[in-house]
């Protein structure tokens, strides 16, 4: 897997949910890119929703300059900014299908995808447990090969488990799961320009259970993956407790932190860059990127959406912005 081209990489941007600040954000994001830069994008979406969006922004001339492929197609009549519904939930899913095969086919080099509303899938009855679950569904992969990595506020994060209970997640944690993980943030990190990152792994217990004080979930897992992981080169430290591991950042930086859960990953990136981190869906052979921020209902259609996150997620993919995750806000 090669590193980002400046000059020739393309990326399939989507809109995200309709109801939410996607088509805002990504006409926005778009705005902010040269020329040269905004013909490598193509945005995929329903037509009549994001010209509405373009006219009421008055960014037209931006919409008519790119390249748009219908797709996850809804009417105007259904488009109610900051309204829940299952109309916006399917057309969202539609969208990033339809980038995700068309990178499949050779036709881009990464995707990157608006904000979503899991609440409206849901009620489209769409299964669906955040964007690396669909990513692997497209791309015909085990649901638990494809992994969240969030990039922010100075940290890179990659998930083993993601949006499930504590119970089940304990349940489903063994050690080629964290190996899984490990491998597929090291290989996304190199593809963003990092060639030998330093990886730390989380614990799974406090203080990394304290040999087998708080159990023997990190002897029987995370231990044995770290002692894999550095046998076959990659340079590994831990497990150690994420607190330990995350308050030496400044002096003993990782370039790849791997949380066992959820919250381990994201309370510190979301600490550190509320509104500006990039979620990288990894470990397909499509390479996808979204906000590390929902669609945002609440000042949907009020004009008053960043794309900070959307816009730095596509400077990365696109080749032409600094893969450190050093600030959340892009310059």
């Amino acid at each position: 897997m090669t590193g980002l081209d400046a000059h020739h990489s393309c990326v399939a941007l989507t809109a995200g949910d309709p109801n939410g600040v996607g088509p805002e954000i990504a006409l926005k994001a778009l705005a902010a890119l040269t020329p040269e830069q905004r013909n490598r994008v193509t945005l995929f979406g329903p037509v009549e929703v994001l010209q509405k969006t373009a006219n009421v922004l008055h960014l037209q001339d931006v919409l008519h300059s790119i390249t748009l492929v219908s797709a996850g197609e809804m009417s105007t009549q259904f488009h109610v900014p900051g309204k829940v519904d299952p109309v916006a939930g399917r057309s969202a899913i539609d969208s990033a299908t339809a980038a995700i095969q068309a990178c499949r086919r050779g036709e881009f080099d990464s995707v990157v995808a608006g904000p979503h509303h899991e609440t409206a899938i849901a009620q489209a009855g769409i299964a669906f447990s955040g964007y690396p679950s669909l990513v692997a569904s497209v791309c015909e992969q085990a649901s638990d090969s494809v992994f969240l990595m969030l990039v922010g506020g100075g940290l890179r994060i990659v998930h083993v488990t993601l949006h499930e209970s504590v119970e089940i997640s304990l349940g489903r944690m063994r050690t080629e799961l964290v190996i899984a993980a490990t491998q597929a943030g090291v290989m996304a990190c190199q593809r963003l320009g990092v060639s030998t990152p330093r990886v730390a792994l989380f614990g799974i217990n406090p203080h990394a259970s304290e040999g087998t004080l708080f159990g023997e979930h990190d002897v029987n897992c995370t231990v044995p993956a770290a002692l894999a992981l550095n046998q076959t080169g990659l340079s590994v430290t831990g497990p150690m407790g994420a607190d330990v591991l995350l308050a030496n950042h400044a002096t003993q930086p990782h370039d790849l932190y791997v949380a066992m859960f959820h919250d381990q990953g994201h309370i510190p990136i979301k600490l550190l860059a509320p509104q500006g981190a990039s979620a990288f869906s990894i470990g397909a052979d499509v390479l996808l990127a979204s906000t590390g921020h929902g669609s945002a209902m609440d000042i949907a259609g009020k004009g008053q959406a960043k794309p900070d996150a959307l816009l730095r997620s596509l400077r990365m993919l696109l080749g032409i912005a600094s893969v450190s995750p050093s600030t959340a806000a892009v310059s």
